[in-house]
């Protein structure tokens, strides 16, 4: 049996993903003058970070890239109610601004604890970008300051989100039930 025979209903295409990109470069924009670094969450978020990294550069923005590697589903379907730094960034963000990118906005507990991680390393000011915002998500103060579109109730795969690891690689957005 191959890893694709389940049903992956496609939420969002490849082309439709790519617009969003763009549309959120586009919003980000005027936030986006000074110092920067953008600081992918591993893993999920790399396709997303690389698009939306090379859809500012067609701006003429340029952060400075780095990672931190968290960790709080493991290979299950919900989080485990903790965040573990598996990997830190490697360039200091004392006086910069950073851009914390992750592939969904769930929980808030992954993008919470980074932001203050980043915030006790001296960052001037943290803004949180999601690609994809659950409709149960935290609003109000803890909400992710920017997001690419609004996910409907459902276990999302590709584009970097997996199942236990399946499935990062699909170049569209898709569900599993």
């Amino acid at each position: 049996m191959s890893q694709l025979d389940k049903p992956i209903e496609v939420v969002l295409s490849e082309d439709e993903l790519m617009k969003r990109v763009d549309d959120l470069a586009d919003r980000l924009l005027p936030r986006l003058t000074g110092d920067w670094s953008a600081v992918n969450i591993l893993v999920g978020a790399t396709p997303f970070t690389s698009d939306l990294m090379k859809a500012l550069a067609r701006r003429s923005v340029h952060p400075v890239l780095d990672a931190l590697w968290l960790e709080s589903y493991r290979d299950e379907r919900e989080s485990s109610g903790r965040v573990l730094v598996r990997a830190d960034i490697a360039r200091p963000v004392k006086g910069r601004g950073v851009l914390i990118i992750d592939d969904v906005f769930d929980t808030g507990r992954t993008l919470a604890f980074a932001r203050s991680h980043l915030m006790t390393k001296g960052a001037r000011e943290v803004i949180t970008v999601a690609l994809a915002r659950k409709p149960w998500a935290p609003e109000g103060a803890d909400d992710v300051d920017f997001h690419a579109f609004d996910a409907p109730p459902r276990f999302l795969v590709g584009y970097g989100m997996d199942d236990a690891g399946k499935y990062r690689g699909l170049p569209y957005i898709g569900a599993l039930d």
